[in-house]
């Protein structure tokens, strides 16, 4: 009988994508590792707030998903979970905030160079969160939502990230 695994991380971290997928995981694998980022947060009241934050990638489930931590001090502290759905050929993004007491459920998919997810708030509200200019090294990312179900958006967050360890 084999013991079994003695830590959540033990069965959760998996050391890189499940193999029967690895090209399609490609997609938000790239940016497994460790980031910091320069945050533009924009407030209803139409304040601009800069703070920095990190952000730390990786394999999680059997290599089946990508998990994130993303850490901006005074706004949130959260972690997505990231799964591969082949049958529609997109991935399944939810995002949970308890701090702030914010959860999201997107679809996100490759267009073009960039990622791009959709989504709606539980008041019905349209969200699309961007991937963008995506290097080895950075990646920027734009959190819009639309009150008029994307006949015009409104910039909420704009983060520039640097890799810091792979």
């Amino acid at each position: 009988m084999t013991a079994a695994p003695s830590t959540l991380a033990d069965v959760l971290i998996a050391a890189g994508p499940a193999p029967d997928y690895a090209d399609k995981l490609a997609l938000y694998g790239q940016f497994v590792g460790a980031w910091t980022m320069d945050a533009l947060m924009h407030t209803d009241d139409g304040q601009r707030r800069e703070v920095r934050g990190h952000i730390n990638f990786g394999w999680v489930l059997g290599g089946r998903a990508v998990q994130d931590v993303w850490i901006l001090p005074g706004f949130f502290h959260g972690t997505t979970l990231r799964v591969y759905d082949p049958a529609q050929d997109a991935w399944h993004i939810r995002w949970n905030d308890p701090v702030k007491q914010y959860y999201t459920h997107q679809l996100g998919r490759a267009e073009g160079r960039d990622i791009i997810q959709h989504g709606r708030l539980e008041d019905g509200t349209a969200i699309r969160w961007r991937f963008t200019e995506i290097t080895p090294d950075s990646f920027h990312w734009i959190g819009d939502r639309s009150r008029d179900d994307g006949a015009s958006w409104q910039v909420q967050a704009d983060f520039r990230a640097k890799r810091i360890k792979a």
